[in-house]
């Protein structure tokens, strides 16, 4: 397995990008659809957010790899890879009982089959911390961590959306907003038994997830880079008044965690955090194509099968209609990736069992032959497939599981 020396490793030595040929000749004899990664350009897509991170630890959020072996192979690249931020509480006591260690939960939980695997993992020796953001959410911890007779670690999770005049910026997600609110909540959490509160997140997804440039972007994304700058001094602030008021207050913080795959060099400037979160950058899908600072390779992918040719020019594919969460509109839709050129029908989109394509390049297509796609969203693509193909360096193929192949739907 190749390893990460250092930033700039994978990419010093990178082939050029795969085209065509290259990728249609390493699935042959594959059954297809099928998911894939290419590994170089994934390892070379880490080092680049190792270089982005500015020093600091890099945890990997696991809802945009959702393949274990995966998110070893990266961990393993380089030491400032530490940690998995999950995205659930029975994901992370899953990944705890395969040996992953340092894990925080990124969203809250109140179920109580899911809090009671995190306490038997605990029990175990297991790190996991828990996510809150409402006094409610502790009571079933209080009852579940008593019955184990554990302590649980919990993170508070605090709101990083900008209020502009008439404008929320960013996504609705927790209710902690100030000082005030951190701190009322980190004394309800002292005064609760059986718990113990481990950090600060902070997730600034108008920052990170949202691109400065893609299609039908040209004047929004001029006011779009221009609220992410303003944002990013508000937020700054705002973590920083946090962090001071809740030390003063005598809580302890293990870590203070910020970012995303696309806020890394803003957030990792940010004296009061500590480690960042990144994930997506790992894959590379069609969603942060349209960013200023970074361009990550596209490592994943999915390939359909051509089973029909219904008019010249048109190659009709078996599959297809993997559609990413978020708002409804075509830039949630899987492209075409190779042959380069190939397109989707604006009238038919993708299909849940057929996905047309036109195509007028130089490549000869027959039936049977495959046609590569980039999903919109990192992870999701995993909830398609129960494997990965893994192709590797010198054209060799592994397989390993998906969470999905593990036997596993989180979400």
């Amino acid at each position: 397995m190749p390893t990460v020396t250092g930033p700039t490793s994978p990419s010093s030595s990178l082939r050029d990008p795969p085209d065509y040929a290259d990728y249609r000749e390493r699935l042959r004899g594959e059954h297809l659809p099928l998911a894939y990664v290419d590994l170089e350009l994934l390892l070379a897509n880490a080092a680049d957010l190792v270089a982005r991170s500015g020093g600091k630890p890099v945890r990997l959020a696991s809802k945009s790899i959702r393949c274990r072996e995966l998110m070893r192979r990266v961990l393993d690249s380089n030491p400032l890879f530490q940690g998995v931020l999950c995205f659930s509480a029975g994901e992370a006591a899953h990944l705890a009982a395969h040996g992953f260690t340092d894990l925080v939960v990124a969203y809250p939980t109140v179920d109580a089959h899911d809090i009671e695997l995190v306490c038997g993992q605990v029990k175990q020796g297991a790190q996991i911390c828990l996510m809150v953001d409402d006094p409610g959410q502790l009571r079933p911890l209080v009852a579940a961590a008593a019955a184990f007779g554990v302590e649980l670690a919990v993170a508070i999770d605090l709101d990083m959306s900008t209020q502009f005049p008439g404008l929320h910026f960013g996504v609705r997600r927790s209710p902690v907003r100030a000082v005030a609110d951190a701190l009322a909540l980190a004394d309800a959490i002292a005064r609760s038994p059986g718990l113990r509160l481990d950090g600060l997140m902070g997730y600034e997804a108008q920052i990170a997830g949202l691109q400065d440039h893609g299609p039908g972007l040209a004047i929004r994304g001029i006011a779009i880079r221009a609220l992410k700058r303003r944002s990013q001094f508000e937020l700054r602030a705002r973590r920083g008044a946090v962090v001071r008021a809740l030390k003063q207050r005598g809580h302890s913080l293990r870590f203070v965690n910020g970012g995303g795959t696309g806020s890394l060099e803003s957030t990792c400037a940010d004296t009061e955090v500590t480690e960042l979160a990144a994930g997506s950058g790992l894959y590379g899908p069609l969603l942060f194509d349209g960013y200023e600072t970074f361009k990550p390779r596209f490592a994943a992918g999915f390939a359909l099968p051509i089973v029909r040719r219904p008019d010249p020019g048109i190659y009709t594919c078996f599959g297809g209609g993997w559609i990413a969460s978020g708002p409804a509109g075509v830039h949630r839709l899987p492209q075409p990736y190779l042959p380069a050129g190939a397109r989707l029908l604006p009238t038919e989109g993708a299909g849940e069992v057929q996905t047309p394509i036109t195509y007028a390049g130089p490549e000869t297509l027959e039936l049977g032959d495959p046609v590569c796609f980039r999903h919109a969203k990192a992870g999701e693509l995993c909830e398609h497939v129960n494997e990965l193909l893994v192709l590797l360096p010198g054209g060799g193929r592994e397989r390993v599981p998906t969470y999905r192949g593990d036997g596993f739907a989180f979400v």
